[in-house]
Parts: C-alpha cells; structure tokens; sequence
C-alpha cells in the first residue's frame, strides 16, 4: 500500500456511532498536502485509523445536498 498523508481541516460532525466506538464522519480533510475535500467515512476514535470511504469536492458536495433536500421520508 502506497504512503500518504491526511490532515484533518474541519471535522463537520458524526453522522453515527458503531459499537466498537468507530464513528462514521464528515470531515473536511487535505490528503497528499492538497487542497481540502470533503470526506465521509468510519473513523477509529483516535483518528489514527480509517475505512474506506468516499471523498467530494465541493460542487459535489453542493449537488449531494441539493439531492437529500428533495428526499421525502415517512415518518
């Protein structure tokens, strides 16, 4: 597996808890040294291991929540 780096910019919040105190995230995150993307995946609760996971840019975070605005839930 090649080395890289990931600075954690912005932790935005945890959108759930798993019982091994992983959380899954959204976080703003700057891998590589590049600029910062928005990232949501399972976190280790110190940070020092991840899953995979999916990262957006910010047009594509935009167009994902555009998307989960139109969503109608039954409750």
């Amino acid at each position: 597996m090649p080395d890289f780096s990931y600075q954690i910019v912005k932790h935005i919040g945890v959108i759930s808890e798993g019982s091994g105190g992983w959380a899954k995230e959204l976080n703003l995150i700057s891998w590589n040294g590049k600029d910062a993307k928005y990232d949501i995946r399972d976190w280790s609760p110190d940070h020092e291991n991840m899953s995979k996971g999916i990262t957006l840019a910010e047009k594509d975070i935009k167009s994902l929540k555009a998307l989960l605005d139109e969503l109608r839930f039954d409750d």
